[in-house]
């Protein structure tokens, strides 16, 4: 239209990953995965392509950067726990202090496992990012013990701790009754305690 100002293009003042990941995540929704284009992403957002590429190296990876985020919080909690504090406290705090998911951010989180389960790239994806979140907890657990990261033992504590947390982060997306600490903390007590009592389920009683 005659008279009108050309669009903006770039990076517009307040644009974020977070916002990129939420219509990312709106649109794979809507229309699906393979029918969304990170071109329409970029538009949706009001950015360029080239924008997009300097924040994630592909579509799927638009839905992981509060994963990665958590991974290097884990990382980061681990490197600065004391030396006398028990191996598996260690780890159950800074699991603790890296989540900080709400009951009401379910919804959102329900739509992320739906398409984690239904789409393979994006299923691909997440196994790259649950091997790195595992081996954050191995590599720690491998320097308190003084063994290579892929021994048994390191490798043991980090795939049961991995399995631990996503038992306990499916069992709250089903009932959304409470914070995802809740749950976190009582499997991963339940782990360190060597399972020698049932679990009480978070929110029973």
């Amino acid at each position: 239209m005659t008279g009108t100002r050309p669009a903006r293009r770039g990076r517009p003042r307040g644009t974020s990953t977070r916002e990129l990941e939420l219509i990312a995540l709106r649109l794979f929704t809507e229309q699906g995965f393979h029918e969304t284009t990170i071109e329409q992403i970029a538009a949706a957002a009001g950015v360029s392509t080239r924008t997009f590429f300097r924040y994630f190296d592909a579509k799927a990876s638009v839905l992981w950067q509060t994963f990665d985020t958590e991974v290097e919080a884990i990382r980061s909690a681990l490197a600065d726990a004391p030396d006398d504090l028990p191996v598996m406290e260690a780890v159950r705090h800074a699991v603790l202090a890296a989540n900080h998911y709400r009951a009401a951010d379910v919804p959102e989180l329900r739509m992320r496992m739906t398409l984690v389960g239904t789409v393979p790239e994006i299923a691909a994806s997440a196994s790259v990012r649950y091997d790195a979140w595992e081996r954050a907890i191995s590599e720690f657990v491998a320097r308190r013990v003084g063994q290579p990261a892929d021994a048994l033992f390191p490798h043991v504590v980090g795939r049961a701790t991995l399995a631990a947390c996503r038992a306990a982060y499916e069992r709250w997306a089903a009932r959304a009754d409470a914070d995802l600490t809740v749950y976190l903390d009582a499997a991963l007590r339940a782990l360190a305690g060597g399972f020698r009592e049932p679990l009480t389920e978070p929110g029973s009683g």
